[in-house]
């Protein structure tokens, strides 16, 4: 759900792409290797920016403008994620969530959530905490709520 609606947020201020390291990270199709951790399926995780991978050589030194500098600063981190299975399993509840993004704002298409954009008919809010607290699920007692 939240990657999905900051997706149409970035698509809608204009972006073509948006990153979404850590769930793709995640996923069986990823290179990356396994382990158990107190029980849990782990992948490790090492973002381009890490000294890792700087160190490696894998290409961040050079993304990253660092390949002449003595001193590396690092500008991503290295762990682990809990394993998420295939991102075939993901695709369709990020479509869906970046559609229903779309219908929210009064677009058919990002074409023509592209389009409300540049011609100045997209509006946005800036929310409080409050706002997004209120707007969220509360006064319960107890909820459950699941995504897939």
């Amino acid at each position: 759900a939240v990657v999905s609606s900051q997706s149409t947020g970035a698509l809608s201020l204009g972006a073509s792409t948006v990153m979404m390291g850590s769930l793709l990270a995640a996923t069986s199709e990823s290179p990356g290797e396994y382990f158990y951790q107190d029980g849990v399926r782990l992948k490790k995780y090492r973002g381009m920016g890490c000294l890792a991978a700087m160190k490696d050589g894998d290409g961040a030194k050079e993304r990253y403008f660092s390949d002449q500098d003595a001193i590396k600063v690092a500008q991503g981190v290295a762990g682990s994620v809990v394993d998420r299975g295939s991102i075939y399993t993901y695709i369709p509840y990020l479509v869906a969530g970046i559609q229903h993004g779309c219908q929210d704002i009064g677009a058919r298409s990002l074409f023509t959530l592209r389009s409300m954009m540049y011609d100045g008919k997209l509006k946005f809010e800036k929310r409080t905490l409050a706002a997004m607290k209120e707007g969220g699920v509360h006064s319960l007692h107890s909820y459950e709520m699941k995504l897939y």
